[in-house]
This record gives structure tokens, C-alpha cells and sequence, in this order.
């Protein structure tokens, strides 16, 4: 679902420290991230997800997302931000 609203130019921040703090402002409609990035670096950000009621989406690679995002590396985690 996230990956067709980005892909249809929906606003997104890429990364950890980016998507933690969307998600700590409520701006985050949702997240994905990537099914074979490391649990240490997901895990805050999946916790996080859980107590702020953030949908999260599984994308099965870090290359996929970070392609989707428009960038040219892997990226373990991505959030969708609201639009307003």
C-alpha cells in the first residue's frame, strides 16, 4: 500500500533517524520497512511504530525500498508522511 503512494509521489522521509522523528511528530502515515534489514536497527522504529499506532508495511529488500524512495542505495526503513 505505502510502496503505491510513494511511487505515486507521496511525500517520504528515508531512514532511521529521519523516520523516528516523523513518527515521533505525527507526521508519519505509515512506514515500511525492509524484511532483510538488521532487527537492531528496525526494532526502535517498529516499537516506536507500536506506540504511536503507525501502520507498518513489510518491503522484502533494502534495495526495493530504496529504489522505490529514489535513492541509489539500499535503505532499512522509509516513512510516508502525511499530506496536509
Amino acid at each position: 500500500m505505502f510502496l503505491a503512494d510513494v511511487k505515486n509521489g507521496s511525500p517520504v522521509v528515508v531512514g532511521v533517524k529521519q523516520s523516528q522523528k516523523a513518527i515521533a511528530r505525527d507526521q508519519a502515515a505509515g512506514v515500511m520497512i525492509a524484511r532483510d534489514a538488521d532487527e537492531h536497527v528496525t526494532g526502535p522504529v517498529k516499537d516506536l511504530c507500536e506506540a504511536k499506532s503507525v501502520p507498518v508495511e513489510t518491503v522484502e529488500t533494502m534495495a526495493e525500498l530504496g529504489k522505490t524512495c529514489g535513492i541509489h542505495v539500499g535503505a532499512s526503513v522509509a516513512a510516508v508522511l502525511k499530506t496536509r
